[in-house]
């Protein structure tokens, strides 16, 4: 149970939108630990947050609620929006919004994922590839979260 409160917690997300994206995770092909943190990683606040265009996942599921932010050219406010490979998330600029963007980007400094591709001069970043389990760094034992839900 600790696992699972350490891995909603992380990602933010309330008991109900965890448990439907276990079960979605459990209906896919091969292991569902490793699904079911690909799918956390692949939510759109999640790779706006992965981007470095927010210093939190919660500020990152915040600009997106407001509108902030392009999936292909149209704005998507779902903060739980799947990206796929080949999509590009742009950040929808305003001078205000470019200016807190880049703040981030400066205070935050962590290192983009392998699996996206961040072009900072244009605030926007590309999805190369979908993650693989050996890509995401938990700070929770996704097996030990299976194993939760599997009894």
């Amino acid at each position: 149970m600790k696992e699972k409160q350490k891995l909603r917690f992380t990602y933010g997300l309330n008991e109900r939108q965890f448990l439907n994206t276990f079960k979605k995770a459990k209906k896919q092909a091969g292991k569902t630990g490793a699904n079911f943190m690909i799918l956390l990683e692949q939510r759109l606040d999640n790779v706006v947050y992965r981007l470095g265009f927010s210093a939190t996942r919660a500020q990152a599921r915040q600009l997106v609620n407001h509108g902030h932010i392009r999936v292909n050219g149209i704005k998507v406010t779902i903060p739980s929006y799947l990206v796929s490979e080949g999509d590009t998330v742009k950040i929808h600029t305003s001078k205000s919004m470019g200016q807190f963007v880049r703040e981030n980007m400066t205070v935050s400094g962590s290192p983009v994922p392998v699996w996206l591709y961040l072009d900072k001069d244009e605030l926007k970043g590309n999805v190369v590839r979908l993650p693989f389990r050996d890509d995401i760094s938990s700070a929770a034992n996704d097996q030990m979260v299976v194993e939760y839900y599997s009894r």
